[in-house]
């Protein structure tokens, strides 16, 4: 049987290990690292990580160590550790088939779970089935890619508009929010606005529209960054 190329470095490293890696320039990195561990400090839900052999390699097939000097021009540092976050986190990760699979499906119940909650029938005005919705993005063939369902729904209604009516249905909020908290909300804003008005004073007043079944989540977050100081008023 064949095998890709995530199977292979599973075969040849071995079981539950896999091979990350980075290019620096003209340099390249790679070390063997354990595949669950890796993809949770990827997402940011770790920060342990064991790096096979404590060694960076050039090519790890075939035992090619990384100078140091390398290390520190590449990477700033020779600290193993640290260089390893960087390759894991900002680098590429050989998964094998099952783990993509698993991902895909993954995502594929998080649209369907987002769109049960959020959309409607736009001809009836009444909320669409998961079944449904499951359906449809078969039908559509909609490829949801590996990134923030959000940042990818455009697409995905656009799709699904090809099959069934469809519609986000949202909440449009007027927003002041004080000088010294516009930092730390606009992050928590920044995909929702439709516009924005700098004040003299240094304050944020911008109109955001929200999905309906995630106005509660928006909230909270907006009340966490700006210790519930931002006003908020409903537009129609």
């Amino acid at each position: 049987m064949g095998y890709d190329k995530s199977e292979k470095a599973q075969m040849e490293f071995g079981e539950g290990k896999t091979l990350a890696r980075i290019n620096k320039g003209k340099l390249h990195f790679e070390i063997i690292v354990d595949l669950k561990d890796a993809i949770k400090v990827r997402k940011g839900e770790s920060d342990y990580l064991i790096i096979e052999g404590d060694t960076i390699f050039t090519n790890a097939k075939r035992g090619d160590r990384a100078s140091k000097d390398d290390l520190e021009i590449s990477f700033g540092t020779a600290d193993i550790s640290e260089i390893g976050k960087i390759i894991v986190k900002k680098g590429e990760i050989l998964v094998d088939q099952e783990h993509r699979s698993a991902e895909q499906e993954k995502r594929f119940k998080q649209v369907v779970e987002f769109l049960a909650t959020n959309a409607i029938d736009p001809q009836t005005k009444n909320p669409i089935t998961p079944e449904r919705i499951k359906s449809a993005l078969e039908q559509a063939k909609v490829n949801i890619k590996p990134t923030s369902i959000d940042g990818q729904m455009k697409d995905i209604l656009e799709e699904l508009s090809k099959v069934i009516p469809i519609k986000i249905e949202t909440k449009k909020v007027k927003i002041i929010i004080p000088a010294m908290h516009t930092g730390q909300a606009y992050g928590v804003i920044t995909q929702y606005k439709e516009n924005e008005n700098w004040m003299p004073d240094g304050s944020l007043e911008v109109i955001v529209n929200v999905p309906a079944g995630a106005i509660m989540d928006f909230y909270d977050r907006l009340n966490s960054v700006t210790h519930g100081s931002a006003l908020t008023e409903d537009v129609e």
